[in-house]
């Protein structure tokens, strides 16, 4: 129903009901705010670090392992290079896993409307 269809009384209703969600909306994502005030500049560093560290630990190890068996069993295929491409192409998977799960877990940390054990 359009609002020139509508009496003046289910347009005020209608006005309340929107001026009421919005006020909720604000109100979470106020709560929101105060739940995560501890998250600062250093929150988002240490998550850099997190993702970059996730993608350097296998290609090193990836590295290290390929020169290792190119200078036990010298071939004319460069382990190292395969075992590098290896290691980023695992590290990356990592890294992803790690920003998609902190991603989930910022969006439904304010989601969750099913009210606490024990109220109604």
């Amino acid at each position: 129903m359009s609002d020139e269809q509508m009496t003046p009384k289910e347009r005020r209703l209608k006005q309340e009901r929107e001026y009421t969600r919005k006020i909720g909306e604000k109100e979470s994502l106020r709560i929101k705010g105060k739940r995560h005030k501890d998250e600062t500049v250093w929150f988002g560093l240490g998550m850099i670090g997190v993702v970059g560290w996730s993608v350097a630990i296998p290609t090193l190890i990836g590295t290290a392992l390929g020169l290792w068996i190119d200078l036990t069993w010298p071939s004319r295929f460069s382990w190292a290079l395969m075992l590098l491409i290896l290691g980023v192409s695992l590290g990356s998977v990592n890294a992803w896993y790690w920003v998609r799960k902190a991603r989930e877990d910022i969006i439904n940390d304010g989601d969750d409307s099913s009210p606490p054990q024990g109220e109604a």
